[in-house]
């Protein structure tokens, strides 16, 4: 395990792979942590450096007082890439991992190449449906909200298997006060003006199945940066590392290979 001393905040993070290689940095979604991922690591290419990390309130990083800001978030990815020596990465930000992406590629151009946004929008619900679903984890903790939240995330077939539950509890494991600080943080961000301005190559990715951010919803983003492209993962909801990791894998490989951040 790795931690990351950031100017007030303690993140736990990942860093594989040759230190030299090409870049992948991985930021997760709300109520899950860094493990979501590691079911698409193995059909990746060898020879990334890939990092994965915890976001603030989330996995084994620290938990500050909610609410936080995504000014926050974006300045912790900030912190850790700085930290770490990373330049021109290609970030892969699935949900509020996503609105990272698009807040750092603002920031900071140096340090994003490239960046693939899955499952996510630059801005997602409304404000009423976050303070709803926070008031919801401060009366009863997150198991409150999460059949309706695996409802959202999974496909029927997937919620039907045996995988289902090792996602719940790794969701209804997040803090609570984690879990209400980053659901304040989506809920001010509206990034429709900012992400416009981007200039970069980009891949959405949406799941036909997916409760939380459609296919439409995920387009309406990506068509906001010109030369940007989507693809949609049929059968699958809001985490399709989880449903389909290999597909997920071939759609990253080919964008990197696509954008020359990898050859061959």
């Amino acid at each position: 395990m790795s931690f990351a001393d950031l100017d007030g905040i303690r993140l736990h993070y990942r860093d594989d792979g040759p230190r030299d290689g090409p870049v992948l940095v991985f930021s997760n979604s709300l109520g899950t942590d860094l493990t979501m991922w590691e079911g698409v690591l193995p059909h990746l290419p060898d020879g990334l450096r890939i990092i994965r990390y915890d976001k603030r309130g989330h996995g084994q990083s620290d938990v500050p007082p909610a609410p936080y800001a995504m000014g926050a978030l974006v300045r912790d990815a900030e912190r850790l890439l700085d930290h770490l020596g990373v330049r021109e990465c290609c970030f892969v930000g699935l949900s509020i991992g996503g609105m990272t992406g698009q807040g750092l590629a603002v920031k900071r151009l140096d340090l994003v190449r490239c960046m693939v946004l899955s499952n996510t929008a630059a801005k997602i619900a409304t404000p009423e449906i976050w303070a709803d679903r926070i008031n919801a984890v401060r009366a009863g903790g997150v198991e409150a909200l999460a059949d309706s939240i695996m409802a959202r995330w999974f496909s029927n077939t997937f919620r039907a298997s045996p995988q289902a539950q090792a996602w719940r509890d790794l969701l209804t494991a997040t803090p609570d006060e984690g879990y209400a600080g980053c659901s304040a943080a989506i809920s001010g961000t509206d990034f429709y003006t900012p992400t416009s301005g981007l200039r970069l190559p980009v891949l959405g990715i949406a799941g036909t199945e997916d409760g939380s951010t459609p296919p439409d919803l995920v387009r309406e983003t990506v068509d906001l940066i010109p030369g940007s492209r989507m693809e949609i993962m049929r059968g699958v909801g809001h985490i399709p590392p989880a449903e389909d990791p290999s597909r997920y894998a071939d759609l990253l490989t080919g964008f990197l290979r696509e954008t020359g951040h990898i050859s061959g």
